[in-house]
């Protein structure tokens, strides 16, 4: 019990780990948990629009898949042109302590590899998930999430994805609060 104690106690690192892109665009902050809770939506979205998917193994590869980071630290793109982490040694280390290590190291694995489609979608969710961010912060006034969202696009493995991507960058993000509600709600609170 200690050493499931002490990885739900690293797990929740993962609240004060920052993810590190955000000081490239110039605005905007989240920590890895953060990311990893809305990924994990977004993956359950994408495989039951999918349809063939299995949406609790989309979930599981999506919160798994930066775990490593709570060792690591995320690296953005800038940082790993010069900086190596050692993820293998960090995935090796917490499976050696876990009653499940075998199937968290398969976990991971399976989203590196990115051959299986429910890695596939797992994969776009974690990148739907920085588009989400970027349209945010689009929104919001930031002049270089234009420039980033090409490339996130061009990560996108699945159709589904693309379009959904392509819908996301054309949404106002406030803009679903208000949605079905009438004006006398937002003058007297009531209908």
């Amino acid at each position: 019990m200690k050493r499931l104690a002490n990885f739900l106690f690293e797990v929740g690192m993962l609240k004060r780990t920052p993810r590190t892109g955000f000081q490239f665009l110039g605005s905007g902050a989240e920590s890895v948990a953060e990311h990893s809770f809305r990924t994990a939506i977004i993956g359950y979205t994408l495989a039951k629009l999918d349809g063939q998917a299995d949406p609790a193994r989309v979930m599981q590869l999506c919160l798994f898949h930066d775990l490593p980071e709570a060792r690591t630290g995320d690296l953005n793109y800038v940082n790993k042109k010069y900086v190596k982490a050692d993820e293998a040694r960090a995935v090796a280390d917490l499976a050696a302590t876990l009653p499940f290590g075998e199937e968290y190291q398969e976990t991971l694995r399976e989203f590196g590899a990115g051959e299986s489609h429910e890695a596939r979608l797992a994969h776009d969710a974690d990148q739907l998930e920085m588009i989400l961010a970027l349209k945010e912060y689009k929104d919001l006034g930031n002049r270089n999430a234009d420039e980033w969202y090409p490339y996130s696009l061009k990560r996108l493995r699945t159709d589904t994805a693309r379009k959904l991507a392509e819908t996301i960058w054309t949404t106002d993000s406030s803009r679903w609060w208000f949605e079905g509600e009438d004006e006398a709600w937002w003058v007297k609170g009531a209908k």
